[in-house]
């Protein structure tokens, strides 16, 4: 129970990789287009593809062998040239679903 405290203060996820595969499975319908990951850098693109497969942030920096700190910095920015506030809004974007108005 602590590791998973941490794992979340430290920004990590609070759902299970299999869990957030699973959700990722349910909404996948189709790969987001080109213009909706244009902006993004090679290892930004790289990070939100690991995000949509349900990794979570100490998972994708060790598969990409950087600090968690580095995962960090790419989600930020990630999230600025997306235009979103959230994983899931990330994820949804690179999936290619439409932003929820429910906000």
């Amino acid at each position: 129970m602590l590791d998973a405290i941490r794992e979340v203060a430290a920004g990590g996820s609070p759902i299970s990789g299999s869990v957030a595969r699973k959700m990722v499975d349910f909404f996948r319908t189709r790969p987001a287009t080109p213009d909706d990951t244009a902006s993004l850098a090679p290892r930004e693109r790289e990070v939100l593809k690991l995000l949509a497969d349900g990794c979570p942030y100490k998972e994708i920096a060790n598969t990409m062998k950087v600090s968690l700190g580095t995962i960090r910095t790419y989600i930020e920015r990630i999230y600025e040239k997306l235009h979103v506030h959230s994983r899931t809004e990330a994820v949804m974007k690179f999936l290619g679903h439409p932003p929820s108005k429910n906000r």
